[in-house]
This record gives structure tokens, sequence and C-alpha cells, in this order.
């Protein structure tokens, strides 16, 4: 069952094209990567998909699951399921981790029907996590990401996901700017979250990410549109002979 599905994607930011013609299609259960050379449409495709302002959709269509994406507000994707991961995780004086993370989880499940977890299950199930990922429990009662360096950031981005439980994690570079020990933490805490009924997008300029998090798929994106598919080989040719060779 395809759970994302994008056909014939064209987007502009200010004017400037920069998805053009972009096709795509992501089944439950999967986890699929997208590489491509800097200025190629990656990020621009993850934010488009958050329905970040800016970015316009000049033609195309995106599903997801039975919605149509493009009609919903960036909240009510989220209630749908849909979670990005950002590249550079936003600072949020003020408003500490734990009240952040327990207004997202409500809100969610209101939007679901569903009952509030109370505060003590909460508070359990949100340090738990924070220790699979090797993140201090005092970081929970700083403002969001506030002080926190670039590796703790991620894994704060990492334990949003694994406590929302989205359908789709959109994952935009979250593997940039990490050490060894950083990346396995991250990668250990993805692999925990692949399920039959949910799937990943990874957007990572390195094939390293995919020696631990393997893939269903890899595609390289590049002009705008994506113009090559294949499995992790294809992320070690990549590797191995960069971009020059393929034909966008």
């Amino acid at each position: 069952m395809s759970l994302l599905e994008i056909r014939s994607l064209h987007v502009e930011v200010e004017g400037k094209p920069i998805l053009k013609g972009l096709d795509l299609t992501i089944g439950a259960g999967e986890v699929h990567a997208i590489m491509g050379p800097n200025g190629s449409g990656k990020s621009t495709l993850a934010n488009v998909l958050a329905g970040r302002p800016g970015y316009e959709i000049v033609s195309g269509s995106i599903r997801f699951g039975d919605q149509d994406l493009t009609a919903l507000e960036p909240h009510q994707r989220a209630h749908a399921g849909l979670f990005l991961a950002f590249q550079y995780p936003t600072e949020i004086p003020g408003v500490s981790n734990m009240e952040f993370l327990k207004a997202a989880l409500d809100h969610q499940h209101a939007a679901r029907g569903q009952p509030a977890m109370n505060a003590a299950a909460f508070m359990k199930q949100v340090r738990s996590l924070a220790a699979s990922l090797d993140l201090n429990p005092e970081f929970l009662k700083r403002g969001v990401n506030e002080g926190f360096s670039g590796g703790e950031k991620k894994r704060n981005e990492i334990l949003q996901m694994l406590l929302l439980a989205p359908r789709l994690a959109v994952l935009d570079e979250t593997d940039s700017g990490l050490d060894i020990d950083a990346l396995q933490t991250v990668a250990d805490g993805v692999n925990r979250f692949r399920a039959p009924d949910n799937a990943v997008l990874m957007i990572t300029h390195y094939q390293r990410l995919l020696n631990h998090i393997v893939p269903d798929q890899v595609h390289v994106l590049a002009a705008g549109r994506i113009v090559r598919s294949g499995g992790r080989e294809l992320a070690e040719m990549l590797e191995a002979q960069g971009y020059g060779w393929i034909d966008a």
C-alpha cells in the first residue's frame, strides 16, 4: 500500500523553479533515501511535504494515504501522521523540552480522538526514550534545543519522532554534523521506529548513514527530479564516484 505518492511535482521558491517534475512513491513499511548534489532540491522536497510557507506548488500532486496533502495546513499534516526532523533544529528559549513534548503529544491525541496520556506515564516514557538516545534527562527541563550541541539537537529530533510515532518520518540530513557514536545512536533510534505500518524518507549526503539504516530504495535527486533509483549499492557508487556520471 502506498503511504506517500508524489506525481509530477513542480515547485518554485521566489519565482525560481526548484522541483521540476518529481515522482516518488513510498509504501508502508519502507525506508527510502534521497541523495543528490547541493542545490538539487532535497530540502525543498522536505519543506514542501511539511507545508512550509514560501514554497509554491505550481503543478503536480501529493497523496498521503487517502488524503491530498497539499490541501492540509502544517498542523493538520502533523495530525495526519507526518513528521519532519529538521536539518537545522530551532532553539525555543523559555519553553522546556518536557512542556513542548507534552503539548505536541496532547494535540496529536486530541486530533485523533484519543485520551491524553497522564503526566506520570508521559514522564516515564520520555525519560526512557531520552536514556535510550544518550540524552541526559536533565535536558528535558531546558528550553527546546537551548544550549544543545549539534548532536544533541539531532538526537532530540529522534526523541520527538519516537514519542509522536508518525506514519511518515522525513529526516532532512539528520546525520550531518554527527560523530561516529552519535550517528550510531541516531541510527538505532530510526531502526527502532521502523514498522510495517510506517515509513521513513531520509535525505542525506553521505552513504555512511546507510551502513546503519539499510534502505529499501535509494534515489538520486538532480536538477529538481529523481533521475536514478536503486538499492544500497547505488549509494555506494555515489560515494565512490560522485554525481558526475549521472545525467540530469
